[in-house]
């Protein structure tokens, strides 16, 4: 359990199709935090967890898709939510599966889209108090798969 005074480690998996668009979902309405927002894959890293075991397991938690590969860490910050600070780290990633039919889980989220970076203002929509974190990291993403166009993209 955390307590009041530490930081919950958080990861997201800003998960690219093979036309560079990156997948996000759309938290449901009775959520607790961040209601109907649109977020990426990712969640808290459990005790004894490392951050990549904890990526792989929230991509096949929350779309049945498996890591197949970390291409980058694009973002690292922290945020408070409900009092707790969380430290959030955004990884570039691939993964293996239909990317046609990620099996969501649907009490949690309740559609899906595939974003590119010209179409990230989608991401402002229901965004908590005017929030562009999802948006920021989507186009860190989008930056970094601009920067690495035509080149082979490295594995961490």
């Amino acid at each position: 359990m955390t307590e009041a005074n530490e930081s919950r480690r958080v990861v997201g998996a800003l998960i690219r199709d093979p036309y560079d668009r990156i997948f996000v979902q759309r938290r449901s309405a009775g959520r607790p935090l961040f209601p109907d927002c649109w977020d990426v894959v990712g969640g808290a890293v459990e005790e004894g967890e490392s951050l990549l075991d904890a990526l792989g397991r929230e991509i096949t938690e929350e779309t049945g898709w498996r890591l197949r590969r970390v291409l980058a860490l694009v973002a690292h910050e922290e945020w408070t939510a409900d009092g707790l600070r969380h430290v959030e780290s955004d990884y570039v990633v691939e993964v293996d599966g239909d990317l046609a039919s990620p099996e969501l889980e649907r009490d949690k989220h309740t559609e899906f889209a595939w974003v590119t970076a010209a179409e990230v203002s989608l991401l402002d929509e229901n965004s908590p108090g005017g929030s562009n974190f999802i948006k920021d990291v989507v186009t860190a993403a989008h930056a970094w798969l601009a920067n690495t166009s035509g080149k082979r993209h490295k594995v961490l």
